[in-house]
């Protein structure tokens, strides 16, 4: 199958499960892969037949901005729900990390990674 990805969108938010990780707010990287045929697009050039990265960026960053989650689990799972139903794909793979983290020492971030797609019809 193929895919579309969007890499390290970037996104300030307000989600946590301390209280002060939802008041101050910080950064939040957020990895999207589409998984559709591209080859009709890919034949005719033609925007129409793809998903427009624009509109990807804009499904995301609404979802990651437009509310508060306690955990990445939930946030990302938002983040897929509203893909899979904007969208003509039949999976979609949604990674979000956390680079400031409360936790003692060095990291980098912190992470979900989660693929969820559509039901196929009853026939």
């Amino acid at each position: 199958m193929d895919k579309i990805s969007l890499e390290g969108m970037a996104f300030f938010a307000r989600h946590g499960v301390l209280p002060a990780e939802r008041e101050t707010g910080q950064r939040f990287l957020i990895d999207v892969t589409l998984y559709l045929d591209l080859s009709p697009a890919g034949r005719a050039d033609d925007l129409e037949l793809t998903i427009n990265y624009l509109d990807v960026y804009h499904k995301v960053e609404a979802v990651v901005c437009g509310r508060s989650f306690q955990l990445l689990e939930a946030l990302a799972e938002a983040v897929a729900t509203a893909i899979l139903e904007s969208f003509p794909v039949r999976q979609v793979g949604v990674r979000v990390r956390k680079p400031g983290a409360p936790l003692p020492g060095y990291f980098e971030t912190v992470g979900v990674e989660i693929l969820r797609g559509k039901s196929c019809p009853a026939k």
